[in-house]
């Protein structure tokens, strides 16, 4: 089950997506944690350099977000610009959930809640400013449960 709720944190209002999944916590949280899993599961990141594989309290490094069209005035109407790299800082990571902030704005609290042995909840904590996100923060998480679905068939 797929869900958007606000919720009260100790840091203020916060909207969550949140997803079920058929999966164990830890591996959930693996896929969270690792850098290099990221693109796999992120509609908006499509390159990752960072300080470390998995996130800790202190990674920091640049994600790589898409390019975007361009109007342009010459024969072909408009031009790809190639995607940016955007610098990040990890400035929370414990008891299965961390936080970001990306070019300096906050980022979402990434969040994995033990439901049973081999059933979780991945959240996405959104804060106000960030809600815009919310389409975004969806998608990924029916890319999560698409990984770990098909991590668990091989």
């Amino acid at each position: 089950m797929t869900r958007l709720q606000w919720t009260s944190r100790p840091t203020g209002r916060r909207l969550e997506a949140s997803h079920v999944i058929a999966a164990a916590p830890d591996d959930a949280w693996e896929v969270l944690v690792d850098t290099t899993r990221w693109p796999t599961w992120s509609p908006v990141i499509f390159g990752v350099d960072a300080t470390d594989r998995y996130v800790r309290t202190g990674t920091s490094g640049r994600v790589r977000a898409p390019g975007v069209w361009l109007p342009f005035t010459g024969t072909s109407g408009r031009v790809r610009a190639p995607g940016v790299w955007l610098p990040f800082t990890v400035t929370d990571c414990r008891e299965r959930s961390w936080t970001w902030r990306v070019a300096e704005l906050p980022g979402a609290t990434h969040r994995v809640d033990e439901l049973g042995t081999d059933r979780c909840r991945v959240v996405f904590e959104l804060p106000p400013a960030s809600v815009g996100a919310a389409p975004v923060c969806l998608e990924a998480l029916e890319r999560i449960d698409a990984v770990l679905e098909d991590s668990e068939s091989t």
